[in-house]
């Protein structure tokens, strides 16, 4: 459809072309439909609700190592196809329109209905799961939710520059964390114990005290704790939401940040109270530990010293342009 109205294939060529169409008819039908069945594709990739009963399952199903590999990389690659056909205007060049950048009006209600039931359903979700591997999926599920608050924020023309810094920044961070969290997990894994179950990271801290320490951190993480990475992601998509004047969204996204709390709280309590039903020190091998301690150091890292990081996105959205600042972060 989007080739029939434009006569291209080219994201750019689909932009302008949009754009002619939407000042002469801002409800063109095919359009609409070209824009609807485009976007149903790509929010089936990120699993938003309600196009999501694929993860919980694919989680739960495949090995745990595999597991976290598609927690993020399945993630990031469907975030960064979002961001390019949904498309935006850059600030240095504003009259340059990628993508669908001029549907704008149309597909951002749908996204803040999309957002609200992502983070709703997921969190609500979660709250009851016993399954690690199936809580973190809906944890993965309900940070979709705040990613798409970054979408929204803006004019209903003009997309927030902070809200595009807060997706990267956030898909940096949380591909850290997540990995993190399920190397933990993986970890677990020996003789007769799999390690998906809650009750698998019962007095984790007796048996290996580094490994609970790391969840702990990752868990916190995930939950936006400052000085950890995850707080970084989330303030500015907060931060963009209040610039814009979306104080009910931004209110929302902080709301469900303290449900999840509460659900990795749930399993650092597990590690550190609970009581374990194996005895003994916990075999965790070296290419393990040393996993551990990359996704562990990014993690504080990125928390404590973000701005490297976020000059980077800064770069890369074309916000700084001083040669030495691209020289500097390549």
């Amino acid at each position: 459809m989007l080739y029939g109205l434009s006569g291209s294939t080219n994201l750019l060529d689909i932009g302008r072309r949009l754009t002619l169409l939407h000042a002469q008819d801002p409800h063109n039908p095919i359009a609409i439909v070209a824009l609807l069945t485009t976007m149903t594709g790509l929010l089936f990739k990120i699993a938003a609700i309600p196009f999501h009963q694929w993860a919980p399952d694919a989680y739960e199903g495949a090995p745990t190592c595999i597991t976290g590999f598609m927690s993020v990389s399945v993630k990031a690659a469907g975030w960064a196809m979002l961001l390019r056909i949904l498309g935006c205007t850059y600030p240095t060049y504003p009259n340059i329109v990628i993508g669908l950048a001029a549907m704008r009006p149309v597909y951002v209600p749908l996204l803040v209905f999309v957002s609200i039931a992502t983070m709703t359903g997921a969190n609500f979700a979660a709250l009851t799961q016993t399954n690690t591997k199936r809580l973190l999926a809906y944890s993965s599920i309900a940070h979709v939710g705040y990613m798409l608050l970054g979408l929204i924020a803006g004019t209903p023309t003009q997309l927030s520059p902070d809200g595009v810094k807060g997706i990267l920044i956030y898909l940096l961070v949380y591909t850290f964390m997540n990995l993190g969290a399920f190397g933990v997990i993986t970890s677990l894994r020996h003789r007769n114990v799999i390690g998906d179950e809650l009750d698998d990271l019962n007095g984790l801290y007796s048996r290996a005290p580094v490994e609970a320490v790391l969840m702990l951190i990752f868990l916190l993480s995930l939950a936006g704790i400052p000085p950890l990475a995850g707080f970084w992601g989330k303030y500015f998509i907060f931060l963009s939401l209040i610039e814009t004047g979306h104080y009910a969204l931004a209110s929302l996204g902080v709301l469900y940040s303290v449900f999840g709390l509460y659900y990795y709280l749930k399993m650092a309590n597990a590690m550190f109270m609970g009581q374990p039903e194996e005895r003994g020190v916990l075999p965790v091998s070296w290419t393990m530990r040393a996993a551990l301690a990359v996704t562990a150091f990014a993690t504080l890292f990125i928390g404590i010293m973000p701005d490297r990081f976020i000059l980077a996105v800064n770069w890369s959205l074309g916000i700084v342009q001083n040669p030495a600042i691209a020289k500097l972060i390549r």
